[in-house]
């Protein structure tokens, strides 16, 4: 059997044991008491990881790419224009699925590696009105954490809906909902939330939903948020079969969330980050993210001159942890490391020890430990 390797890119994230266990229980129907009550706790604890008092939530078989499609299809009506914040490539998936429906649409894009600032929004929104303004909170191919809590103070005079992508995000970093104003939060089950893959995720707010009832119709009907309202309130009804053992393991991972606590796991997640940027420092890398910007959940880190990408990600697959190349422009010039989820002080330590290990075998000459040492003055322990 092949080593377990410790996965480190930028989603999914690690599944640990207790959700697995729930993954691997067996399969009940999709309208029983079990998978009604575990439907039930996840949305409930959904709610309370973005901060939502009287939110809808949405668990839907899918991929993130689908929550963001439903959550345009769900709020766009005739006449509606869209502005997309793009900070790198899943920014310009929103304008992408906005293309594909004929929905006006205008993109207000940074240079990658930043993330657009809260006075360019307001400048734009001085020169022409929106009725949805959506953004990516961290988009996984620059690193780059968008201010959430600032565009919400701009777009409050505004009157727009505003959707926030927060796939390598939610459960991750804060994302208040009702204190900040946001009227739809989308994610998937494997990044930060640390489920497997195979979850659409969505919380409306009350006024998301009011928008969508106002719609005549959606072009979509699997994805036509009114369809699957009756069972978010009552999982013992029937619309489309849902993957009964995913969201069983899903309302496992909420449940990890919540015992860890949301403020410890927010808190653990800048800790990490910083550890694991301190312990890559050291070893000689440099990274791509504009530090006022950079995500805790992923570092987008670039190779010292003379290291190659493939012989780098393959050596240190070799060593047990596996990271992700780069996309589009960066590709071969960075490779993209994801420390979210449920991940533990000795994955940052094996982590930052395979990375020197690595190097070592490509010839590079480093201090011994150095990378470790660096972790362990920021964990201290």
């Amino acid at each position: 059997m092949a080593r377990e390797k410790l996965l480190l890119i930028p989603g999914p994230s690690p599944v640990i044991p207790r959700i697995l266990d729930a993954l691997a229980k067996p399969t009940v129907s999709h309208v029983g008491p079990d998978m009604v009550h575990d439907l039930k706790e996840a949305c409930e604890n959904l709610k309370r990881i973005v901060f939502c008092d009287n939110g809808q939530p949405f668990i839907v078989a899918g991929a993130g790419t689908l929550a963001m499609e439903m959550a345009l299809l769900n709020t766009a009506g005739p006449g509606d224009r869209v502005l997309v914040l793009s900070q790198g490539y899943f920014g310009d998936r929103m304008a992408q699925i906005c293309k594909s429906f004929g929905f006006e649409h205008d993109v207000l894009a940074s240079e990658w590696g930043r993330a657009v600032t809260p006075r360019e929004l307001d400048a734009r929104l001085k020169t022409k009105s929106y009725n949805i303004v959506a953004c990516t909170h961290v988009d996984t191919s620059t690193g780059a954490c968008a201010p959430v809590e600032e565009y919400s103070q701009v777009l409050e005079r505004t009157g727009a809906l505003f959707i926030v992508d927060g796939v390598c995000a939610t459960g991750g970093i804060p994302e208040r909902m009702d204190a900040w104003g946001i009227d739809i939060v989308l994610t998937a089950a494997q990044k930060c939330l640390g489920a497997p893959p195979g979850l659409a995720v969505l919380v409306l707010s009350e006024r998301a939903m009011e928008k969508r009832r106002s719609l005549a119709s959606v072009p979509a009907y699997y994805a036509d948020l009114l369809r699957w309202l009756p069972i978010m309130q009552d999982p013992a009804r029937y619309f489309s079969t849902p993957c009964v053992n995913e969201v069983r393991a899903f309302a496992e991972a909420t449940r990890v969330v919540l015992d860890e606590g949301l403020d410890e796991r927010f808190e653990r997640h800048d800790l990490y980050a910083e550890a694991i940027r301190a312990g890559l420092a050291a070893l000689g890398f440099a990274f791509y993210t504009d530090p006022r910007f950079m995500a805790p959940t992923l570092s987008v880190v670039l190779y010292p001159e003379g290291v190659d990408d493939k012989a780098f990600r393959a050596g240190l697959s070799e060593n047990g942890v596996v990271v992700a190349g780069g996309l589009a422009a960066t590709a071969g010039a960075v490779f993209r490391m994801g420390h979210m989820g449920n991940l533990t002080s000795t994955d940052v330590r094996f982590a930052v020890d395979a990375v020197e290990r690595t190097l070592a075998g490509l010839g590079r000459k480093i201090e011994p430990a150095s990378g470790r040492k660096a972790v362990d003055g920021i964990l201290k322990a």
